[in-house]
């Protein structure tokens, strides 16, 4: 039998909570230079092109001068939207919006890959990096979604007091950082809402999210992923 949530429900404009860990659970970030590389190619991954005109430059082979474009790491702006994401030292969480069908597993291959050659070569190692193929939760609600929003900016607090200052979406959610590649702006609005039911007397989002007491009543299923 296939392990929970290897096999992917495809669909346009789907909603899923992307999570992986580290082979035997090891530390896939060990410092800051590896966090910021990982972010990095969710910067290239997920920002807009460049205009091509603008990537052209002059090559010298053999003598003689000619104008190209160097490789350029495949791009998902438009395919793929990041609403919110967290960094452990053992592995990642991304919620993610698939705009066209197909994008997620080319998106996740590319970045997995990437970085494990990245992370490989740096610390002399061979092998696979990861646990396996990325897991995928296709999210089918309004209160699934808020609520796994806030599990994946919680998810710091095991290992840190101050979730602000986690490699995660949180700050862009609380305005305090403006990323152009994080979409923080559908959960937020429904904040904006005046008679949303899901929240109760919460008002803000980081109302929402540190004012939080586990309860099984109000935690959707499956969304406690072991780390």
């Amino acid at each position: 039998m296939p392990s929970r949530n290897l096999i992917k429900i495809d669909v346009d404009n789907g909603y899923y909570h992307i999570y992986n860990r580290g082979v035997e659970k090891r530390i896939i970030f060990e410092n800051v230079e590896d966090y910021k590389v990982f972010l990095g190619y969710l910067n290239q991954y997920l920002s807009s092109a460049e205009d091509a005109k603008k990537l052209v430059q002059k090559f010298i082979l053999q003598g003689s001068t000619f104008q190209g474009i160097p490789h350029q790491p495949k791009n998902y702006y438009g395919k793929i939207e990041l609403l919110a994401y967290c960094l452990m030292p053992n592995h990642f969480h991304l919620l993610i919006r698939q705009i066209e069908k197909g994008s997620m597993k080319s998106f996740m291959k590319a970045i997995c890959t990437r970085y494990s050659m990245y992370f490989n070569k740096k610390y002399e190692r061979v092998g696979p990096l990861f646990q396996g193929v990325y897991k995928a939760v296709l999210v089918e609600n309004d209160n699934y979604l808020l609520h796994l929003s806030r599990y994946i900016h919680l998810n710091p607090a095991e290992i840190t007091k101050n979730i602000k200052s986690a490699y995660s979406s949180y700050e862009d959610y609380l305005g305090i950082r403006k990323t152009n590649w994080v979409k923080p702006e559908q959960i937020l609005g429904f904040f904006k809402q005046a008679n949303n039911k899901i929240f109760k007397k919460v008002l803000t989002y980081e109302g929402f999210v540190e004012s939080y007491e586990p309860d099984i009543g109000t935690m959707p299923e499956n969304i406690a992923i072991e780390n």
